[in-house]
């Protein structure tokens, strides 16, 4: 069992910059791969990025490719999301997950976060 607790949402003028945390409880940290997911208001969730659990192979969605950063620290059982040139549009609640595959598919993560609020003004 894995348990994770997001940190770091906020409110943001666009163009600023928040990083996200994500703590994972329990010593098996270090065999998932990470994901981070968005859900904005009235629309489904979707997939925001990924890193692999040898934190060398990383993906993005096309949204934000350039301007986020998924990394991870084993030894201290945290993935981080930075977020940079952040716009109206990365309005969203952040989810972070955990699953044994590396993909960018929900149903490949078995454990879920609660979320944290990211608002970005215009």
């Amino acid at each position: 069992q894995v348990q994770l607790v997001e940190s770091g949402g906020g409110l943001v003028q666009a163009g600023g910059s928040l990083r996200l945390s994500c703590a994972a409880s329990g010593r098996t940290f270090g065999f998932y791969s990470m994901g981070w997911f968005r859900q904005a208001p009235g629309k489904e969730r979707e997939f925001v990025s990924a890193i692999h659990r040898s934190g060398v192979t990383t993906d993005y969605t096309d949204s934000v490719k350039g301007r986020f950063t998924i990394s991870r620290d084993n030894a201290k059982n945290t993935v981080y999301l930075q977020m940079n040139s952040l716009k109206p549009e990365d309005t969203a609640v952040y989810y972070c997950a955990a699953g044994p595959i590396f993909g960018r598919s929900q149903t490949q993560y078995d454990y879920w976060g609660q979320g944290t609020q990211v608002t970005v003004s215009s």
